[in-house]
């Protein structure tokens, strides 16, 4: 068979909201298949990490690993860093992947900013506990926001635009449903990728049901004191505004954070 798509499911974050938990219920189900991973160039068997750390090598790298043994079989790539490619990178991408299906999910700003820079910590501090480490508002918390790309990732309205321009259709989920029911999340996608379920043999629906269930990249909860959880908030407020302006979206989760910090 010719493929139409280099990648037929593209999940393009945002990083910490739930994408490694999508990546393992979709790729459960036994019409995808996943690239092997092939550490350090691809992050596990998730992130193909093809337009950041491996457009060097080229589309028929890209297409070499992301192609299934089975051509009946939909390839997937779910790294969040795609959600800010540029026009030039999306052009390339629709080349790609012209029949592609997008999926973005969205998370309060700063709460999805609070558990990246937790994520962080754990790589600079070599997995140290909960009660080992945490964030005061200083040089270091800003060079780890930095590092963490808080802004790029938290600036969903912008990454909405100019992919919607390429990808029109693509299915935009709010975290907080998303967690709160899993499994109904799980049906939506496959639903706009063509996956069947009802179709499906009972253990199989099962096996998927108890995979939709699972939590998968938990972080130390490490404590940001006041004024880390107020510059977050203040800096990711537009960015907020302008989402929920553009979705229709409720972000609640944040909230929690913003009394601890009065």
């Amino acid at each position: 068979m010719t493929r139409t798509n280099a990648v037929d499911i593209l999940c393009i974050g945002a990083q910490r909201a739930m994408t490694s938990w999508l990546h393992q219920a979709v790729s459960a189900h036994p019409g995808t298949w996943a690239f092997p991973a092939f550490d350090p160039l691809t992050s596990t068997s998730k992130e193909a990490h093809y337009w950041d750390w491996n457009h060097k090598r080229g589309q028929d790298w890209y297409r070499v690993l992301t192609r299934p043994l089975n051509d009946a079989l939909l390839s997937l790539d779910f790294t969040p860093e795609y959600a800010f490619l540029n026009e030039a990178q999306l052009t390339e991408c629709k080349h790609l992947n012209p029949e592609g299906k997008v999926i973005y999910i969205l998370r309060d700003p700063l709460a999805r900013a609070i558990s990246a820079l937790r994520m962080h910590t754990v790589w600079a501090t070599k997995h140290a506990a909960a009660d080992a480490a945490s964030l005061t508002y200083d040089k270091t918390f800003l060079e780890r926001c930095r590092k963490a790309r808080i802004w790029d990732h938290g600036a969903y309205a912008a990454n909405l635009a100019r992919w919607r321009r390429f990808y029109p259709d693509m299915l935009v989920l709010n975290f907080e449903a998303l967690s709160a029911d899993p499994l109904a999340g799980l049906r939506q996608v496959y639903d706009h990728c063509g996956l069947d379920w009802d179709g499906l043999d009972d253990e199989t629906r099962a096996a998927l049901t108890e995979r939709a269930q699972r939590h998968v990249w938990a972080t130390p909860r490490y404590t940001l004191d006041a004024d880390c959880v107020n510059f977050l908030y203040g800096t990711l407020w537009t960015a907020r505004e302008e989402t929920e302006a553009e979705t229709g979206f409720a972000f609640t989760e944040a909230n929690a954070y913003l009394e601890a910090a009065r």
